[in-house]
This record gives structure tokens, sequence and C-alpha cells, in this order.
């Protein structure tokens, strides 16, 4: 674009003729700004993939056998402290006993299962004898905006320590885990994901874990899922204190949605988003309680809820088998419904 500034003007308005401008000059000038924008976007990637790569790891199961080496990492997984705790997917690590970590110099670690989550495909591993290794802090996945550019390492068909980058396609959705249960506030992105990506990090261009990657749509393009930061961070959190994941169930699947402004004026809230209920199980307590689809769920046990992850995480062990008082949105209109959890049966491994 050119730039009509004031000594271009009084240039043309003179006597004498301006000095000519060469091909060259004029052409390269306007890709100036693109080049820097194309720089700065390089830079973050770059810096990404040098602050968080380190922390990535292949993870293979199995027996130790040459043909298994030659085949390649089974999945990838993301050291999260210095003292050896690893994320990864629940289905990569499957029902192995045998599992190993080779880091990005080539450095071979043997593992143990600490926990597995299948309802979130989550998994987490302990690196054993490992000590100050290469590690990433989880983000905080509920401030992310679509369009964010992020970054996905790990590797694809057993080539490692690959990069790809893309950005938020959008939040908040729902995908099938392998047992069949519906995972929750999953981010979609277009950063390209193969088998052997599962259970790597989706990275923030802060150098921050926001998801971790679990899976492709096949025959799509540009279609890849991560669960999100903050479910991870809750189910690393109930592993470590329980070994499993114990949860509240209540029969519902939903996603994080905005409330509209005016129906929180009208119902004298300040909540500015909610969780928004898709499907109620017929006779599940959600059910029972009178809940139906479209409710949104802005307060739990006088707890604030601000998406599906903020359900997801009240509905904790504490509250199984309690009298629970949850205020919903029903057409702008706040009601307060009792509700009564029941305990959600663990899948089996």
């Amino acid at each position: 674009m050119l730039d009509f500034t004031r000594d271009t003007i009084d240039d043309f308005s003179s006597s004498s003729p301006p000095e000519p401008v060469s091909g060259a000059t004029a052409f390269n000038a306007a890709p100036a700004n693109d080049q820097a924008l194309l720089d700065a976007y390089s830079n973050a990637v770059i810096d990404v993939t040098d602050r968080i790569g380190p922390a990535v790891v292949r993870v293979e199961t199995g027996p130790k056998t040459p043909q298994a080496r030659e085949r390649g990492g089974l999945g990838s997984g993301i050291v999260i402290s210095p003292d050896g705790l690893v994320l990864t997917n629940s289905h990569v690590v499957g029902g192995s006993k045998q599992i190993r970590l080779r880091d990005h110099e080539g450095v071979v670690t043997d593992a143990r299962v600490l926990g597995v989550d299948p309802d979130t495909d989550l998994a987490l591993l302990r690196a054993d004898g490992a000590r100050d290794l290469h590690y990433a802090s989880l983000g905080n996945s509920k401030s992310l905006r679509r369009g964010q550019l992020v970054v996905a390492i790990g590797n694809p068909l057993g080539f490692e320590s690959t990069v790809t980058a893309g950005v938020i396609s959008a939040l908040g959705r729902s995908i099938r885990s392998a047992n069949g249960r519906t995972i929750e506030d999953v981010i979609q992105t277009d950063a390209a994901l193969n088998p052997g990506n599962s259970g790597g990090p989706l990275v923030s261009s802060a150098a921050e874990v926001i998801g971790i990657n679990t899976a492709i749509i096949s025959g799509a393009q540009g279609i890849c899922f991560a669960v999100a930061s903050n479910t991870a961070q809750f189910v690393l959190s109930e592993i470590i204190r329980h070994g499993y994941v114990r949860r509240a169930y209540i029969g519902v699947s939903g996603q994080s949605a905005p409330i509209p402004r005016r129906h929180a004026l009208l119902a004298g809230v300040e909540n500015k988003m909610g969780a928004l209920l898709m499907q109620i199980e017929p006779d599940g307590p959600a059910a029972q309680a009178g809940l139906l689809p479209g409710d949104v769920v802005i307060r739990l046990d006088d707890v604030e809820i601000n998406g599906v992850d903020d359900l997801i995480r009240t509905l904790d062990r504490d509250r199984i088998d309690r009298k629970l008082k949850m205020d919903v949105l029903r057409l702008g209109r706040l009601r307060e419904i009792d509700i009564h959890p029941i305990e959600r049966k663990p899948a089996a491994r």
C-alpha cells in the first residue's frame, strides 16, 4: 500500500519532477509489513518449540523389541513436573504394564501408570528414577479465544519432535471417548495431528500447555481435538489424591456458552458464561430433578459455574449422595432446582 505522506504530496506539487523509484524498490516496499508479520509468526512458533519441545516425550508400550523401535512411537506425552510426572492419553497406555518414555535427546526411561481416566482420555505416568527433567506448565484454557495461535508438538507416525501450528477453531466441543462416554469442553484446532500425536501438548503462544491432543476425524482435514488443560488439571489432581477420578454424576451433556446480557440482567446474575445442557439422560438425577435441554447452569452448591469445565470439577467426590441446590437460567429466567448426584461408576480398564 502506498503511503502518501506530507513529503510525498510536496514532491508531487513541486515544480521539479519526483525522483524515479526503481521497479525493485516499489515492488519490495509493499510486502515489508507482511514480512514483519511472517517473521513475528515464525518467531512465536520457534519460541514455543524451543521452550516446550524438550518436555515432550515419546510413549512406547509393550515389550522392548527391535521391531517395536522400528515401528516408532505409539504416542506422545508432556512432562509437567521436574520429578517426572507425565500427562498422556489413556488410549495410548491402554492396559499396558510396560511403558517407556523417550525424550528429545533419545534417552529412554521406564515409566509406570499412576492412574487413568478413560472418561477424559487422560492418563498420568511417573518416569522411574528421573529428576530435573524439562517440563511445561499447564495454562488456563478458560481464557482461550477462537482464532488464537496454537502449536502442537508430538511424534506423528513415529516422526519424533514434529511441530505443527494452527489456530483454535472452536471451544466447548463434545466428543466421544474410547469407552463411549462424552468428553466435554474439548478444544477444536486445525493444527495438523496424526496417529502418534495423541497425548502430546497443544501449546499457546505464551508457551503454556492449554490442551492434550486426543483425536482426529478420519477423512477430515483440519478438524482435530484436544482435552482442555483445565480438565487435565482436575484429572491430574484427582489421580494424585485418590489414584483415580471419583465423580458425582447427574446424567447430562453440555457445552460452555455465553449468557446473553439481557438474560443476566433480568435474572440478576453476574455470570458471563455458563454450562448449557444439551442432553438429559432419562431417569438420571438431572431428569428426576426436572432439568431440561437448553437450561444453563450458573451455580451449583454455592459454586459459580462459568462453563462445562467448572461443572465437571464441581461434581467431585464430596458431592456424591448429597442434595444440592442448582441455579439455572431457563428462557432467561432464574430457577432454583434441587438435585441429588450419585457416584459415577469408573470405567473398567
